[in-house]
């Protein structure tokens, strides 16, 4: 999947929830009868669920695995910490290289309800480790050892993202969170500039 790709699908999860919290909030048939599935909010809200990202220091590809954060809100605003882990291997000459990306952000932005549904824009700064892997193609059928069979090598850079951030209550303090966004990141004196999408649960304490 391609940058291209990766933003459309997830501007098809966002018009999937907008539509959504657009439809009426009650049926007579009851299938959103409030007694079913009414809800609750609080100030703090926990989330976990999948990552869709650019790696990012590999310029190919698409590094995906699992996120999670917790936020404290305050009228309109909000503010909090969030972690996410993924990763993506790619094929050059000779060798099979593999990206892990871990990511640790502060995070603060402004939100407004609407129903159900709450829209904000959140932004994160912090920074970004990428662990990566090299394993020479066939070294063990050529024997290759040490160095010449595999290589290891770390960077930390500093981070910022910007995300659009879409959730929905669905029944007392569980809702769906979808978000994405653009990234920045700073890795072996490059500035990359790369792409976030997340879908995840979050649980309002």
């Amino acid at each position: 999947m391609d940058n291209a790709a990766m933003k459309a699908s997830t501007a098809c999860a966002l018009a999937m929830v907008g539509a959504l919290l657009w439809s009426p909030a009650a049926r007579a048939d009851g299938l959103t009868d409030e007694d079913v599935w009414r809800y609750r909010t609080s100030a703090i809200t926990v989330d976990g669920g999948v990552v869709a990202a650019l790696p990012a220091a590999l310029k190919t590809g698409l590094a995906k695995g699992f996120g999670a954060g917790v936020s404290v809100a305050r009228g309109p605003w909000f503010w909090g910490a969030r972690a996410a882990w993924a990763t993506a291997s790619e094929t050059t000459i000779g060798w099979d290289v593999t990206h892990d990306d871990l990511k640790l952000r502060l995070i603060a932005g402004a939100q407004a309800r609407r129903g159900r549904g709450t829209f904000g824009v959140r932004l994160g700064a912090g920074g970004t480790l990428v662990h990566e892997r090299r394993d020479r193609l066939r070294g063990d059928l050529a024997g290759s050892t040490g160095s010449m069979r595999a290589t290891t090598a770390n960077a930390v850079g500093p981070a910022a993202d910007v995300d659009g951030v879409v959730s929905l209550h669905v029944t007392r303090g569980w809702m769906l969170l979808v978000s994405a966004g653009p990234s920045w990141s700073r890795v072996d004196h490059q500035m990359m500039m790369g792409w976030n999408s997340y879908l995840g649960v979050a649980w309002q304490l």
